[in-house]
């Protein structure tokens, strides 16, 4: 077993992120190491900051949100260093991911941004994504900040249903 436990906290967190086929957001893991009492809230964030900056996990951030994936870096750093993790954690993990997939998923799946254009007016990104495989996007102008900020809000509880509207509509025959 390891003597250091914040290797071990990254271990685990690499172990995660290699289970999934999706990126997993800062709040997914807080929430497993949390609700586990494995560490604390900062000595998390210390040991995802330090994974990204050795290379092991690419971040990034959508509005207020972090993803985290793991990288070929992180995967060879797990398979030397992975037997470190014991049964009974990886047995953990394995449970949580199991229980929590498709709710995991579909947090990570549905993304919604905006930028200010060119023009002075805001696009507004929306994504639906099954893996890393984009299944929708949608780029709309709008005049100003706020129905950016509302639309990306909505897309959330909006985009399943604006994603069967598109795909009936165009598979549709011509009348």
């Amino acid at each position: 077993m390891l003597s250091e436990p914040v290797t071990l906290y990254k271990l685990m967190n690499l172990y995660m992120l290699q289970q999934v086929n999706f990126p997993l957001t800062n709040a997914q893991l807080t929430n497993f190491f949390l609700e586990h009492d494995y560490t604390t809230y900062f000595t998390l964030q210390q040991t995802l900051n330090e994974l990204a900056e050795a290379g092991l996990v690419r971040k990034e951030t959508i509005r207020n949100s972090t993803r985290y994936e793991i990288t070929q870096e992180g995967s060879d750093a797990l398979s030397f260093f992975g037997s470190n993790i014991s049964p009974a954690i990886i047995q953990d993990i394995d449970q949580y991911l199991k229980d929590n997939k498709f709710r995991l998923r579909n947090e990570v799946g549905v993304i919604a941004d905006f930028y200010k254009s060119t023009t002075q007016d805001y696009i507004v990104h929306c994504e639906v994504r099954e893996g890393k495989s984009p299944l929708i996007e949608l780029n709309l102008a709008v005049p100003d900040k706020a129905q950016a900020e509302h639309m990306c809000s909505n897309w959330q509880d909006k985009s399943q249903e604006i994603y069967a509207f598109a795909m009936k509509s165009l598979m549709s025959r011509p009348k």
